[in-house]
């Protein structure tokens, strides 16, 4: 294939930008489907996309004859069966992250995907395809910190008002698997992969009281061991009144690396009668909209016989497992083995 014909389940927030990138930004990725339950979501993929093939049903879209590869961009309790299914299918599947939200569910996809090794499958771990967490694992590699053994890792995302996330935790798997998942991938991944032993979470409702009702809290602490010595402390807020702020510190035995510090927009520094401040990137979008556009280049290369993605199935699976013991840990107040 010179192309790959590309369907998208999935167009709210994230799913939008996924297809504004397929449709106008991919190199070899053509978007003629979109896949939704709601009916206003396919309206705007033909009016904004021109994508013709809409389908309301989700077994209709991943059969679509005319579709090399699907992209899911959907609630994440449904991930695992809709991966499974698209891959039985004989597609090609990028899904959005977490894999699922059960170590039992991420190993159903692994065993499936086995079973069809032709096929792609590729988890959305966008912080991997970052410029700057790039040339940070570029430096752990190249051993200009020494042994990389502890990661202190953060993801913490202005405070929205609408309360959006408070009706998404029912089904989000918590603060942790929604936005630390991101912080346990990035850590496995500049400690070299070590097994977890053991984790142990904290946290509080600062501000939303609506997250009482599906034990979860706004803003958390988590600590995870490793075989080998190596550690990782994680932090995840929905609180922050400044912007979006994604930063991770990487220690090792000579050194060490700080990404994201301080949140800036841009290098420009303002100072005047109130002080010195610089603006912060307002969400995760501005953040990473390169990061975006980078990873779902990666997954049509692969598509069309380039390289492999960079990470795998069992890394996704490694991040459930982690996740889900550090909420176990938050719900039982007690360490908590992986």
């Amino acid at each position: 294939m010179n192309s790959v014909r590309i369907g998208i389940a999935g167009l709210g927030r994230l799913g939008r930008r996924h297809a504004e990138n397929l449709a106008w930004r991919i190199r070899g990725a053509k978007l003629v489907a979109a896949c939704s339950p709601i009916a206003a979501e396919l309206e705007a993929a033909q009016r904004d996309f021109g994508i013709e093939r809409l389908h309301a049903d989700f077994e209709a879209f991943v059969h679509d004859p005319g579709i090399d590869a699907v992209v899911l961009v959907t609630p994440t309790a449904l991930h695992a069966d809709q991966v499974i299914a698209a891959l039985e299918a004989g597609k090609h599947v990028f899904v959005e992250k977490p894999l699922a939200l059960s170590v039992g569910d991420c190993e159903r996809v692994q065993a499936v995907a086995e079973r069809h090794p032709g096929r792609v499958a590729m988890v959305g771990f966008v912080r991997r395809f970052d410029p700057s967490y790039a040339n940070a694992m570029a430096e752990v590699s190249a051993g200009h910190i020494g042994r990389p053994f502890l990661v202190r890792s953060q993801t913490c995302d202005l405070n929205d008002d609408s309360g959006f996330f408070v009706r998404f935790a029912e089904s989000s798997g918590g603060l942790f698997m929604d936005c630390s998942v991101h912080d346990i991938d990035l850590a496995r991944w500049m400690l070299g992969a070590p097994r977890a032993t053991r984790a142990f979470a904290s946290g509080t409702i600062a501000l939303h009281e609506g997250l009482a009702q599906h034990a979860d809290v706004d803003n958390g602490l988590a600590i995870v061991e490793f075989e080998g010595g190596a550690r990782a402390v994680f932090y995840a807020s929905r609180t922050f009144a400044h912007g979006h702020e994604t930063q991770t510190e990487v220690i090792g035995t000579a050194g060490k690396l700080l990404v994201g510090h301080g949140a800036p927009r841009d290098r420009v520094v303002l100072s005047d009668s109130q002080g010195v401040r610089h603006r912060a990137v307002a969400d995760f979008f501005e953040r990473f909209d390169e990061a975006f556009e980078r990873e779902l280049q990666a997954f049509v290369n692969a598509c069309v016989g380039g390289p492999a993605v960079p990470l795998t199935l069992a890394d996704a699976t490694e991040a459930t497992r982690i996740g889900v013991a550090i909420t176990r840990s938050l719900r039982s107040g007690m360490p908590e083995a992986v």
